[in-house]
């Protein structure tokens, strides 16, 4: 087990030192997302409480989504596009550590952006959104979409339309946790009482451990394919 946890910290310490040294997905995925946050604060008026509160959980999880598919992308294509995932596919190492390996760089990179995000949601819609509940259920998210779009990024990577084929096979898979992620949120934003939405924060909760896991069994099969 130990060995296995050593591979796998192998595997995140390559993706995190190749990022520090090129800084390309994370600065691609920062950009898209500071943009994406100006344009919706200049869109709605904001000086509402109410109004920002309404839209914020809807415009904040567009962001998630789409700056983390950008990412997903762009790290797998670089894999294959330089040959190293051929090189990790002929180590002498278990594929369900690749997986592991790779989802926890993209949860780590993706939490980062969050991280950015959040703040700026603090900054322009002026509202609290480092309250606890609202960390638990971003965090929920991110990980069904950094694991689920591992998954399917390893599939597109090695396509020539793989821009576009990820959000086709991403968005479907992952519509159910992104509605739970929106109502969780949502709900721990306007402060109404758990008990309200705590279906949903169950259902994110149930997404991540049926589809990560799902991805983490089957990701052997993806890789020989």
């Amino acid at each position: 087990m130990q060995n296995y946890l050593s591979k796998v910290v192998a595997i995140v310490a390559k993706d995190l030192t190749t990022e520090i040294r090129s800084r390309d997905m994370l600065s691609s995925m920062g950009a898209f997302a500071v943009l994406v946050i100006f344009v919706f604060a200049f869109a709605f008026d904001l000086r509402v409480a109410r109004a920002a509160a309404t839209v914020a959980p809807g415009v904040l999880w567009v962001v998630i989504v789409f700056a983390a598919m950008l990412g997903l992308n762009r790290s797998l294509a670089a894999e294959f596009d330089r040959s190293s995932f051929d090189a990790l596919r002929l180590a002498p190492i278990d594929r369900s550590a690749i997986f592991l390996g790779k989802a926890i760089g993209n949860l780590i990179f993706t939490t980062i952006v969050v991280v950015i995000v959040l703040t700026l949601f603090s900054i322009f819609f002026n509202l609290p959104m480092f309250k606890p509940l609202i960390l638990v259920s971003v965090l929920l998210g991110t990980i069904g979409l950094s694991g689920v779009g591992t998954l399917l990024a390893t599939m597109s990577a090695n396509t020539r339309l793989r821009d576009v084929l990820l959000p086709i096979l991403l968005l479907p898979v992952a519509l159910p946790a992104l509605l739970a992620a929106v109502k969780s949120t949502a709900g721990a934003l306007d402060s109404t009482p758990l008990e309200f939405w705590s279906n949903w924060l169950a259902l994110l909760a149930s997404y991540d451990l049926a589809l990560v896991g799902l991805a983490f069994l089957t990701f052997d099969f993806i890789v020989e394919d």
